[in-house]
């Protein structure tokens, strides 16, 4: 029986009455279809939920209400990884999924939230629940991709095979996300320490000359004035460029919640000179990886379109899998269909041509996203590279600014008692 892909909003309005938030419900129910149907509602109490589910031609199965605070918590890749391997390893071993799942609610994580997780997983695999819908019902806790996968391996009879392989590929989307943070960790260090340098000598240095600049009675540069004015302005008001820098952000955040705006952002970071390259990349390899994984488990092309376009996290990217899933349905072969996408490495099509031929279009992707996530790697790098000496030049100019801003009032006052 298919499970409906429904995905619980991120954004949910609350609702109040007599000051009391409205309960969430949890449910499991089959539709007139007799399809199984996963989904969150907002109701006052069962009787209410009761009437939403006759308006909806739901019959519900399971319920509950949840505390809405422990479903955010979303697991990392890195802990996604490591509940795939476990289970892999406990499943190979002819352990159930139902003592496998207690096993793994048993452990101490460190974390309240992710142990509660497992809690209320092992809760609901008991009770009859199938693991991927258990996950399901975690809210936003497991990724989409990783449910699908989990559904598809359980109606193959491969959930074995499948955690090991959804292991493997949340330990590599880890490992480059690890190297990315890694190497950008030395520029942001050195531009948090441009930006205190900047500040130390505007606020605690530049003080001490402006009352000497001032007194010395004669005309001051411009760039003189303006450093001054920049320096009174940091000490007096400091507060007026805090509020501005919130304003500014909150109205970015708000922007960016526009869908079109969003889009045309997305698009325009892989327009960019060095960056849009990077993330290219980095698109490319998690494409490659994520349909490599689904199709090689025996899930659909088309479906494993849809899902892939969903995790790429690039709203421009999104919008054009609907015509790249369109054409593959109407026959196109995959490799055309995907060189006609804007925003993916010009090298994947032909890449999965050679392995639409060979009849070996999984493991071709498999070594193409392991190809583009070493690229990545190495653009990374590169653009560190870029990154320090622009950084480095900026404090640079900043100082130069200062000490011409201080230097030449002195200067001119040295030629004024030569003369």
């Amino acid at each position: 029986m298919p499970v409906s892909s429904y995905r619980l909003s991120v954004f949910s309005f609350r609702f109040s009455l007599g000051g009391k938030e409205v309960p969430k419900y949890q449910f499991t129910a089959l539709d007139i279809e007799n399809n199984k149907i996963v989904d969150v509602v907002d109701a006052r109490d069962e009787e209410d939920f009761r009437k939403i589910m006759r308006g909806r031609d739901l019959v519900p199965q399971k319920f509950r209400i949840i505390d809405e605070k422990q479903h955010n918590y979303r697991l990392k890749a890195n802990e996604v990884a490591e509940f795939c391997r476990q289970l892999a390893s406990m499943l190979s071993s002819g352990i159930t999924a139902v003592r496998a799942m207690d096993i793994l609610r048993q452990r101490d994580y460190g974390k309240p939230k992710l142990k509660n997780i497992y809690e209320r997983l092992y809760k609901d695999v008991q009770q009859g629940v199938s693991v991927s819908e258990a996950m399901q019902l975690q809210g936003r806790a497991f990724p989409e991709l990783l449910v699908n996968m989990f559904a598809s391996g359980e109606a193959s009879g491969q959930l074995e095979s499948v955690t090991d392989k959804m292991a493997t590929h949340y330990e590599k989307e880890h490992r480059l996300n690890g190297k990315i943070k890694s190497a950008m960790r030395y520029p942001k260090i050195l531009g948090v320490t441009t930006f205190i340098v900047i500040i130390i000598i505007f606020i605690l240095v530049l003080p001490e000359f402006i009352g000497m600049l001032q007194g010395l009675g004669t005309d001051l540069p411009l760039v003189t004035i303006i450093i001054m004015n920049i320096s009174d302005f940091l000490v007096l008001r400091w507060y007026l460029l805090l509020i501005a820098v919130l304003v500014v952000v909150a109205i970015i955040q708000y922007l960016l919640s526009i869908y079109r705006i969003k889009l045309a952002f997305d698009k325009f970071k892989l327009k960019m000179p060095v960056i849009g390259k990077l993330l290219k990349i980095i698109y490319t390899a998690r494409f490659a990886r994520t349909l490599s994984s689904l199709y090689g488990s025996g899930v659909s092309m088309i479906r494993a379109l849809e899902i892939t376009g969903t995790i790429l996290l690039n709203k421009y990217l999104e919008s054009q899998f609907a015509d790249l899933v369109k054409n593959v349905r109407n026959g196109e072969a995959l490799s055309e269909a995907v060189r006609k996408i804007d925003g993916l490495d010009n090298k994947l099509p032909n890449t999965i041509l050679i392995g639409e031929e060979a009849g070996r279009l999984d493991t071709m992707l498999v070594s193409t996203a392991d190809a583009f996530d070493y690229e990545a790697e190495q653009a990374t790098g590169a653009l560190v590279a870029l990154a320090e000496p622009v950084m480095l030049v900026i404090m640079a100019l900043v100082i130069m600014m200062v000490l011409l801003a201080v230097m030449l009032p002195m200067a001119s006052m040295y030629n004024s008692f030569g003369v």
